[in-house]
C-alpha cells in the first residue's frame, strides 16, 4: 500500500497562490493514478485535478481550469498543485488520491476510484 502526506496548505489572500505537495512512500507513485480532491464545510468532496501515472494526461474541475495545474515528480515520488488566483470558494481542505495501476478507462474524477488518501491540508482564502 502506499502512504500520502499532504503539505503546503495554508492562509492566503484572494488573488494569492499557493503550492501543494503529496508525498508517497511504500510504492513507487509512477504506478498511480493521482488526483486531488476537496471538501469545504457542510459540502461534499469534490474533484479538483488529476494526472495519469505517466503524467501524459490531466484533468480539472471547470471552476480550476486555467488556475491550478498539476504535475508529477517521479524522482521525488511526490504530486503538486500548483494554485494561482485564488478565490475564497477555493477554501477547503484538499486531499491527494491515489489508485494503482488503474484499468483502461479509470475515471479520474470520481473519489470511490481511488483507493489510498492523504490526511489532507487546509487552504483558507479569506473573503
Amino acid at each position: 500500500q502506499v502512504q500520502l502526506v499532504e503539505s503546503g496548505g495554508g492562509l492566503v489572500q484572494a488573488g494569492g497562490s499557493l503550492r501543494l505537495s503529496c508525498a508517497a512512500s511504500g510504492r513507487t507513485f509512477s504506478t498511480f493514478a493521482k488526483g486531488w480532491f476537496r471538501q469545504a464545510p457542510g459540502k461534499e468532496r469534490e474533484f479538483v485535478a488529476a494526472i495519469s501515472r505517466g503524467g501524459g494526461y490531466s484533468a480539472y474541475a471547470d471552476s480550476v481550469k486555467g488556475r491550478f495545474t498539476v504535475s508529477s515528480d517521479s524522482a521525488k515520488n511526490t504530486v503538486f498543485l500548483q494554485m494561482n488566483s485564488l478565490k475564497p470558494e477555493d477554501t477547503a481542505l484538499y486531499y491527494c488520491a491515489a489508485k494503482l495501476d488503474p484499468a483502461y478507462g479509470f475515471t479520474y474524477d470520481r473519489a470511490f476510484n481511488y483507493n489510498a488518501w492523504g490526511q489532507g491540508t487546509q487552504v483558507t482564502v479569506p473573503s
